[in-house]
């Protein structure tokens, strides 16, 4: 069991409760059932009454029992104290990280309080902590998938982009990108906000907006390091746009994130944000869209008359789902594509075109594992409910 980087300051006396205490014991039970569930967030939101306990399991939330109403307070207190937040104020949001110790393991938080009218709302996010990032292979893409995204990230330079909303399993996407890469070989490094994962000879830098280092102040700061690779956690604004693509035009790889539905819809994205089309289409290598979908549970599916399967809901799964999988448009430039980049075509000319070089939509990568009995229908049309201006 390796404790997390910062656990020589994770000393508290809640970590092994008195017996007599019940409200420590009902927090370790709630740590232990949301690891044992694979939470990925917990939620403690006030009430009238008390608070009540919800976990996010496979991207949905299920309400839990709540705790004894008299230890509203106090729960929250004990994860601000963890979290080195302000105790006493109450006004204000706050965010912090901590960590808690289970029989077996440490627990990395991300802890963010909200001030409400029913008080102050609660939000843990389980972080992963430092284990190996998955392997790409593993992540569900189709063979000219992975094909076109590993030969993107053994460019020697070029902006590599992953697009979806939030809770598409983006960052995880990226840690699998440079969890590929030969880290000891080359200068790896990352600005995040903030840092989730600890990767192996990665150098991984947080920014504080709160001191002025922000993403663009960061990356500046990393091209005087002589790096090989970089990850930018988000492309949010115009000047970090400006400085990653730069830095992808000058023999940097640089990979990040974009909030958008398609592939497409990135580079009219950047370019509404102000970054000019030449620039885009000198560093653009590959984009990929995504969205996890539920997977039906093997041990209660049931197959329906038409030959799909659906779901039913026993002792082993969340209604008859467990688990999740990504599904992808990945979206590969080619010469083709950036003369309509260089040419400011539209969301539509661009994805007619993708389509026409080969990239699956997402929907169509989906009905795929429904065809499987992986997954249904109905999952697969609500996460990719948005995409109406994607490939379909």
């Amino acid at each position: 069991m390796t404790p997390p980087l910062n656990a020589g300051h994770a000393h508290d006396p809640w970590q092994a409760p008195p017996a007599n205490d019940p409200s420590a014991r009902w927090l370790n039970d709630l740590m232990t059932e949301a690891v044992q569930s694979r939470a990925s967030d917990i939620h403690l939101e006030p009430t009238s009454g008390g608070l009540t306990v919800r976990l996010r399991i496979d991207g949905r939330l299920t309400h839990r029992p709540s705790p004894d109403p008299l230890w509203r307070d106090r729960v929250l207190a004990r994860f601000k104290v963890l979290a080195r937040m302000d105790i006493a104020e109450k006004r204000l949001p706050q965010d912090g990280r901590a960590q808690w110790r289970l029989a077996d393991r440490w627990v990395n938080l991300r802890v963010s309080s909200l001030p409400t009218v029913q008080g102050e709302k609660m939000v843990l996010r389980l972080l992963p902590g430092q284990q190996r990032p998955p392997e790409l292979s593993s992540l569900g893409y189709s063979p000219p998938q992975l094909a076109g995204l590993t030969a993107a990230l053994h460019s020697p330079h070029g902006l590599v982009l992953v697009t979806g909303p939030t809770g598409s399993g983006k960052s995880a996407t990226l840690m699998a990108c440079l969890g590929s890469l030969d880290a000891q070989a080359l200068n790896i490094t990352t600005v995040e906000d903030p840092v989730e994962q600890l990767l192996a000879h990665v150098n991984q830098v947080s920014v504080n907006d709160k001191i002025g280092f922000d993403f663009p102040t960061a990356l500046r700061a990393l091209l005087r390091q002589d790096p090989d690779v970089l990850m930018v956690g988000e492309i949010r604004d115009l000047p970090t746009a400006l400085v990653a693509s730069q830095a992808a035009q000058t023999g940097h790889l640089v990979l990040s994130t974009l909030h958008t539905n398609t592939a497409a819809s990135a580079v009219v994205r950047l370019r509404h944000m102000g970054v000019p089309a030449d620039h885009l289409a000198a560093c653009l290598r590959l984009v990929m869209a995504q969205r996890l979908v539920r997977l039906l549970c093997p041990h209660c599916k049931r197959a329906s008359p038409t030959g799909e399967c659906g779901p039913v809901g026993c002792a082993h799964c969340q209604g008859g789902y467990v688990g999740r999988r990504a599904i992808h448009e990945v979206v590969a430039f080619t010469p083709a594509l950036l003369e309509l980049v260089l040419a400011d075509a539209g969301v539509l000319a661009l994805e007619q075109a993708a389509r026409a070089q080969g990239a699956t939509a997402l929907r169509d990568q989906g009905l795929a594992l429904v065809a499987q009995g992986l997954t249904t229908r109905a999952e697969v049309e609500r996460v990719c409910a948005a995409d109406a201006d994607g490939l379909s």
